[in-house]
């Protein structure tokens, strides 16, 4: 089954159900902070500029503060008020791997590349890598420029590719050579190279 670049993102984006953030409960975030740095109230609301009972009353959930207030807790924290309502990384973390062997991955063939999907059997990912063999050979295979939403990083494995984009001389590149760029930019990639080479490409998916 033939898809495009575009069709490819848009899948991966699409898998998985969206996440919705549970409130914080800022309180017990406080509590935690001022926990991990082993500090009593009094030593808390002391390097915060306030008063015990204050601290204490936020912390319960009896009160809440002013933005002056919270900004006086960030600096006594030694944190932005942004992190205050930022769950701590520990709960973010998901555990989540998978393992590709060389040659496993999955295959998407279009008429100038042949995609092979790298982490596929991963739902909800934060970037789409793959690696593509480059099959074009020159600007009229492609039907218009591809662009999608997102930033994207390419890096030549084997062969010599020029790379198109819409604002910028074409670039050829060699192996070990990269680039990283705005993929809303319209881009595309031709093989130099009497063989076909070979890229990596990872594209964001947030």
């Amino acid at each position: 089954m033939t898809r495009d670049p575009q069709t490819l993102i848009r899948i991966a984006r699409d898998t998985g159900q969206e996440q919705v953030p549970e409130p914080l409960d800022l309180g017990l975030r406080v509590r935690e902070l001022r926990k991990a740095r082993d500090w009593t109230l009094e030593q808390a609301a002391k390097q915060a500029g306030l008063a015990r009972s204050t601290l204490s009353k936020i912390e319960n959930g009896q009160m809440s503060p002013t933005y002056e207030a919270l900004k006086k807790l960030a600096v006594g924290l030694g944190i932005s008020v942004p992190q205050l309502f930022t769950p701590p990384k520990r709960d973010q973390i998901s555990g989540r791997m998978v393992h590709v062997r060389d040659g496993a991955g999955v295959r998407q063939v279009t008429t100038t590349y042949e995609h092979e999907l790298l982490a596929e059997s991963l739902t909800r990912k934060k970037m789409l890598p793959y690696r593509a063999r480059v099959r074009a050979r020159s600007m009229e295979e492609f039907d218009g420029w591809i662009r999608h939403d997102g930033e994207e990083y390419l890096y030549v494995l084997t062969g010599v590719i020029r790379l198109y984009t819409e604002f910028y001389e074409p670039l050829e590149m060699r192996r070990g050579d990269s680039a990283y760029y705005d993929a809303t930019m319209g881009h595309n990639v031709i093989s130099l190279s009497p063989e076909d080479a070979t890229i990596l490409w990872v594209t964001s998916l947030g």
